[in-house]
């Protein structure tokens, strides 16, 4: 095997030895779990990207549709009240359905932030009880 370690009994390699195989092992640890939390997050921003422009496009037929309903409702209520009526009453329902989508949307989007890229952070975790592990059985 050539992979640039000696590969010696760990009693005949020297202290020194060991700490820089453990340095370059730990460095080299270090890059791979940047770049997985690199490439976790590159491909969430590209899911949230998709997401939203479909978000979006979905949001601009539904508002147009809500137009129409709208104008349906006081079209409606114009039958049994009078115009002014009917247009008050619908604006009212409008602004407090906004007003509790709004309320319930800012809830949501605390909730959502910030995006920490969950399998890096798992498995730098699990990287740093690996080696602490390793370091109290070295001891005993």
């Amino acid at each position: 095997m050539s992979d640039g370690y000696p590969h010696e009994s760990p009693s005949a390699a020297s202290t020194g030895d060991l700490v820089s195989q453990a340095a370059a092992q730990i460095s080299t640890l270090v890059r791979d779990e940047l770049a997985l939390a690199k490439l976790e997050l590159a491909e969430k921003g590209k899911r949230a990207g998709v997401g939203g422009g479909l978000l979006g496009g979905g949001a601009v037929l539904g508002l147009y549709g809500l137009g129409l309903l709208l104008a349906l409702a006081v079209v409606l209520l114009d039958l049994v009240w009078p115009l002014w009526l009917a247009l008050l009453t619908v604006l009212v329902v409008v602004l407090a359905a906004a007003g509790i989508a709004a309320l319930l949307g800012k809830k949501k989007l605390t909730a959502a932030v910030p995006p920490v890229p969950s399998d890096a952070v798992a498995s730098t975790q699990a990287d740093v009880r690996a080696v602490k592990n390793a370091v109290r059985e070295g001891r005993s």
